[in-house]
């Protein structure tokens, strides 16, 4: 059985979505939620699926291995990062180097790296009028946005389609493929 922990900042619809999907399977198994953040989503998610949530902090997950003891301990294979904020730190991307995936709202490189999430992809992909935007799915390395790309889902955009619209293509993207993608790629 391959043991995943997500790793997520907000309200956790990528998450939600990842919870859904692998409930019953037979060879993935969620074991835990990790967030950044008191209060958000992704925690109602975690106890609506009946999954313990682990709050990350500066100390324990940036400033020691607290957190790569915990994972340890629970036998994790794999992070998903779904909506995740920070930077993930050296020594968890070498403990775990090439078994954490992340989905990013653009099609990479265009759009990525620190300070690029959400809301500020799409206005960016907006601003510059592009004529297509989608999903980048991805193994985490230790810059932003670098990790070799498992899959890119494209959708092409109206000239009057605005960040709004925008999301919501992606969105559409993102419920479509990310669940697949982690498991074809878990599974190999």
């Amino acid at each position: 059985m391959e043991r995943l922990v997500i790793l997520g900042s907000g309200s956790g619809s990528n998450a939600k979505n990842l919870l859904t999907y692998f409930q019953q399977h037979d060879e993935i198994e969620i074991v835990l939620i990790a967030h950044n953040k008191p209060n958000i989503g992704i925690i109602q998610h975690a106890e609506d699926f009946n999954i313990p949530n682990y709050l990350l902090t500066k100390e324990n997950f940036l400033l020691s291995d607290e957190f790569i003891q915990h994972l340890i301990h629970l036998k994790v294979n794999w992070i998903i990062l779904a909506g995740f904020l920070w930077k993930i730190p050296a020594a968890l991307c070498q403990k775990f180097e090439n078994k954490i995936i992340n989905i990013h709202p653009s099609l990479l490189p265009k759009y990525g790296g620190k300070g690029m999430y959400g809301h500020f992809v799409h206005e960016a992909v907006f601003k510059a009028q592009e004529k297509e935007s989608g999903i980048t799915i991805h193994l985490v390395n230790e810059e932003y946005d670098k990790g070799k790309v498992l899959f890119q889902g494209r959708v092409n955009l109206d000239p009057e389609d605005g960040p709004d619209i925008i999301e919501q293509k992606v969105r559409t993207l993102e419920r479509q493929h990310f669940p697949t993608i982690v498991e074809k790629t878990i599974l190999g």
